[in-house]
């Protein structure tokens, strides 16, 4: 999805008094499926727009958006992807992504 789509989405968001999650990547170290800028809103359904690179990371940063949203306060999650990066699936990155995640 489109960055900037995701942007004008967000101020639709805030302006028309919906509830809803920002998710962007601020850093990254290592291999990792998106790099820094990428974003992703999440709303209270568990529906989401965009992706900041999906499995395990991804979930881990919806459940922290969906806390975000009910207290209405901003919060930075790490998303170790170097555990795990032996398994057999080949699914791990083996980087590290932190996300930042303020409230619509």
């Amino acid at each position: 999805m489109e960055q900037m789509h995701l942007i004008r989405r967000s101020l639709e968001i805030m302006k028309g008094g919906e509830k809803a999650a920002l998710a962007t990547i601020i850093r990254t170290k290592g291999s990792t499926p998106r790099k820094a800028g990428s974003k992703m809103i999440v709303y209270p359904c568990g529906k989401i727009e965009g992706t900041i690179g999906g499995g395990c990371g991804e979930a881990e940063v919806i459940e922290k958006a969906f806390e975000v949203i009910k207290t209405n306060r901003h919060s930075q999650q790490r998303v170790d992807l170097t555990k795990g990066l032996f398994y057999e699936d080949g699914g791990i990155c083996g980087g590290i992504m932190d996300v930042f995640i303020e409230p619509l």
